[in-house]
């Protein structure tokens, strides 16, 4: 998001904060902010009707009453309100604020329930799995494949493995991708976990498993340089020999023997 889309998130996040207040059930709130995503994204005249800066927000705010009040929740609907009575920059940052929220939603239920650390580490895993395989990778990405037939292999694949919380991420990225593929959807779920941790994720790359001394050691050494906490995964690839691979976001330090390799390959050639 850009500009003054950037201030109407903030301020929508107040209005999910008291949306999401105590006795709250996070999980409803979510079904509701998914399905209001959805709507949006089936209608472009919706979304510009509700994000137009020539219309009055009490206008705006009365069509939320009119189609949404039925059929979701007060708070939801008083969230939706709070949202479209701000200024959008893009008429589509209002569906990816909703969904940003929903997601939210969803990873506070994790939270409440003391599973936020396994859906974040269950994601993540299946993010993996799934673009390892590319059969799978594509059954979940395909553009305009049956809903019903990728929310079935989710679940098949899922489980009695992990959350309910992590099965409705997860059939949501399959299902209702908004043009990404898969691993970019999950991965834009897992940065809304950290946000809500306040911190950062860092994916390491190691030819083998690191133990929990080194494991502390990595997140205190991440956390002093980027001066908030930070969150580690951990994905095993015998093909980096040794050393290890750290990215967080879009910064990268390549410490494998691999990259080293491939440096002295690269002077050699010169």
């Amino acid at each position: 998001m850009q500009g003054s889309s950037r201030a109407a998130f903030a301020a929508g996040h107040d209005a999910f904060a008291v949306a999401l207040g105590p006795g709250a059930d996070g999980s409803a709130l979510a079904e509701d902010l998914f399905g209001v995503t959805g709507a949006l994204d089936s209608s472009a005249s919706l979304r510009r009707a509700l994000v137009d800066p020539s219309r009055d927000a009490k206008a705006k705010r009365g069509l939320v009453d009119a189609l949404f009040g039925p059929k979701i929740s007060a708070g939801a609907t008083e969230l939706l309100k709070a949202l479209v009575s701000q200024r959008w920059a893009d008429d589509q940052d209002l569906g990816d604020a909703t969904e940003s929220l929903a997601v939210e939603a969803v990873v506070a239920s994790a939270e409440a329930a003391g599973r936020l650390d396994s859906l974040e580490d269950d994601l993540f895993r299946f993010g993996r799995v799934v673009a390892a395989d590319s059969g799978l990778r594509d059954a979940l990405s395909a553009h305009g494949g049956d809903e019903n037939v990728k929310a079935a292999l989710v679940e098949a694949l899922l489980e009695g493995k992990a959350s309910a919380e992590t099965i409705r991420l997860a059939r949501q990225a399959a299902t209702s991708s908004r043009g990404r593929r898969f691993g970019r959807v999950l991965e834009s779920y897992l940065a809304v976990a950290a946000n809500r941790r306040e911190q950062l994720t860092a994916t390491v790359t190691a030819a083998i498993a690191l133990d929990d001394a080194q494991r502390q050691r990595l997140v205190q050494a991440l956390s002093g340089i980027y001066n908030r906490p930070v969150q580690i995964n951990v994905v095993l690839d015998p093909v980096v020999v040794g050393g290890i691979r750290v990215q967080v976001g879009d910064e990268v330090v390549d410490g494998t023997i691999l990259r080293r390799f491939q440096e002295a390959e690269r002077a050699l050639l010169r």
